[in-house]
C-alpha cells in the first residue's frame, strides 16, 4: 500500500523537528512511519568510518563532529542523483497510510517526492528563534549552519503549515492540531 499522506517536516537545528514529529508520531499511533532522508547518510558514513549509528542518529556531540564530513559527501552524491537519499529512506518504509519525513532541508528534496508522489506530499516549516534555540543547545557553526543543508529551505515560500515553535509558541496539542487539519481525513 502507498502512503495517502506525506509530511516533510523542514526547520534549522535545534527547532524542534524530531520532537514533533516524534510526539506526532505517538499521536498517531500505528498509522505512520517517521522517515529520515539523513539515515541512509549516517548508515554509509558509520559503516564506511566504523562509527556508532545510533549515535550519528541521535541529537549529540557524537554526531556534530562528524557533520560537516557527512554534508560534504552527502553534497558529492546529490550532484549525481539529487534524489539519491530521498529514494533510499523511502525504499524500505513501513507500509503505512502517513509517512512523516522529519528531516527535509533542501528544494531538491521537496522536488523528488512532489515528482514521485504529487498532491498527497504536505510541507511543513518549523521554526524557533535563535534565543530558544540556544537554550535547546544550537550553537552556530560556520560551514555547518550558513551551508544548502541549513538554508537552502529559507527562502521556500510553498508551505502548508508554518509552525513557530519558539518562544511564542502555541501547546504541543495545539501545534498537533494544526498537523492534523493539514493531514485531513484518510
Amino acid at each position: 500500500m502507498a502512503p495517502k499522506v506525506i509530511l516533510l517536516f523542514s526547520g534549522k537545528r535545534k527547532c524542534g523537528k524530531d520532537f514533533i514529529t516524534d510526539n506526532l508520531k505517538l499521536r498517531l499511533d500505528n498509522v505512520c512511519e517517521i522517515i529520515k532522508i539523513s539515515q541512509p547518510i549516517k548508515s554509509h558514513w558509520a559503516k564506511e568510518k566504523n562509527l556508532n549509528l545510533n549515535e550519528l542518529l541521535s541529537d549529540s556531540e557524537y554526531k556534530e563532529r562528524y557533520r560537516l564530513d557527512m554534508i560534504k559527501w552527502s553534497d558529492e552524491m546529490r550532484e549525481k542523483d539529487y534524489g539519491c537519499f530521498c529514494k533510499a529512506a523511502c525504499k524500505n518504509a513501513a507500509d503505512k497510510p502517513i509517512w512523516i519525513v522529519s528531516d527535509i532541508r533542501r528544494k531538491t528534496d521537496v522536488q523528488w517526492f512532489k515528482e514521485n508522489y504529487g498532491p498527497i506530499v504536505k510541507t511543513i516549516r518549523l521554526v524557533a528563534d535563535e534565543e530558544t534555540r540556544i537554550e535547546r543547545g544550537f550553537q552556530f557553526k560556520n560551514g555547518v549552519d550558513d551551508i544548502t543543508s541549513e538554508c537552502g529551505l529559507d527562502d521556500y515560500n510553498e508551505w502548508d503549515l508554518i509552525i513557530d515553535n519558539g518562544k511564542d509558541r502555541e501547546s504541543l496539542d495545539t501545534q498537533l492540531n494544526n498537523i492534523m487539519t493539514v493531514i485531513g481525513t484518510l
